[in-house]
């Protein structure tokens, strides 16, 4: 009995939490920020397929983070080039899906090995290298705040000015581009987007498990909704609930964040999955009546 509490205790412990919760300010607002702009690029990584892209960015922006951890220079800086990197690549050479799946099966492990080998050349602390791939709850300073507020803007603007073509090449491609929509130019651009978002994210929630929060949402969103602002509107709401439910949960623990932040964003896509199957024999009744 006494292993299990002393198990339990590493998973949640409240003791001090109100101390411990004026340390992880940064990283709240960060969190809440990081869950809205999540919350809304997932949506088009759902429509537009492409949860597979963001697995292989993600890999390129920790071989860059973990580079620039090496280097001593700018961590977030480090990740945004390796998320840029993988974006343009996989943008530029990937037109069809195939080939896109095929150019990302190759950048994936290129780039994991790659922040592997970075990181078995880094002699500082084992935090620093733990936290590139499961996220840490009290890395974000007040500096790298900053930095995550300006990129933030950058992608909400850019999601602003692209979103309704950006949607219409996303449902109906070949009628987009009939109608004028730049469908060509419109892909990389949101592989750029893609990219600075994946970087984000990493600082919070690590490279191994940024799908939790730039896929999961929408996923579990287009489960109970077919409307499409519904989708959006839910779909922010999911992934802030997530990552600052997460934040909120990991202060409890010893735990690094990721843990509570997957397990949250999972709950609710099982939820939303059984409501939409509960929903949809009363949808058929009701059609039928």
């Amino acid at each position: 009995m006494i292993v299990a509490a002393t198990g339990w205790d590493q998973v949640l412990d409240f003791s001090d939490y109100g101390e411990l919760l004026q340390l992880v300010r940064n990283s709240i607002i960060a969190g809440a920020v990081l869950g809205i702009v999540a919350g809304l690029i997932s949506v088009m990584v759902m429509t537009r397929d492409l949860p597979f892209a963001v697995h292989g960015i993600s890999e390129l922006s920790f071989a860059g983070a973990a580079a620039a951890l090496l280097a001593g220079v700018n961590v977030i800086a480090g990740s945004i080039v390796g998320s840029l990197i993988a974006a343009v690549l996989i943008g530029a050479l990937g037109t069809r899906a195939r080939d896109r799946n095929s150019i990302i099966g190759v950048l994936m492990p290129f780039g994991l090995g790659l922040g592997v080998l970075f990181l078995a050349l880094y002699k500082g602390r084992s935090a620093n290298k733990f936290g590139l791939l499961t996220g840490q709850i009290v890395s974000i300073d007040a500096p790298q705040l900053s930095s995550l507020l300006v990129i933030s803007a950058i992608v909400l603007v850019a999601l602003a000015l692209l979103w309704r073509p950006l949607w219409f090449a996303s449902i109906d491609p070949e009628v987009a581009a009939a109608r004028g929509v730049p469908v060509r130019l419109l892909s990389p651009a949101f592989m750029l987007i893609l990219g600075l978002t994946v970087a984000m994210s990493i600082q919070i929630v690590g490279a191994l498990l940024v799908l939790s929060i730039v896929c999961t949402p929408a996923a579990a969103a287009m489960r109970v909704t077919a409307s499409p602002t519904l989708t959006v509107v839910l779909s922010v709401i999911f992934a802030t609930f997530s990552v600052v439910g997460g934040i909120l949960l990991a202060l409890g623990g010893s735990l690094p964040i990721s843990p509570y932040i997957t397990t949250l964003s999972f709950l609710i896509y099982v939820a939303c999955r059984i409501l939409g199957a509960m929903r949809g024999p009363a949808r058929r009744s009701a059609r039928h009546a």
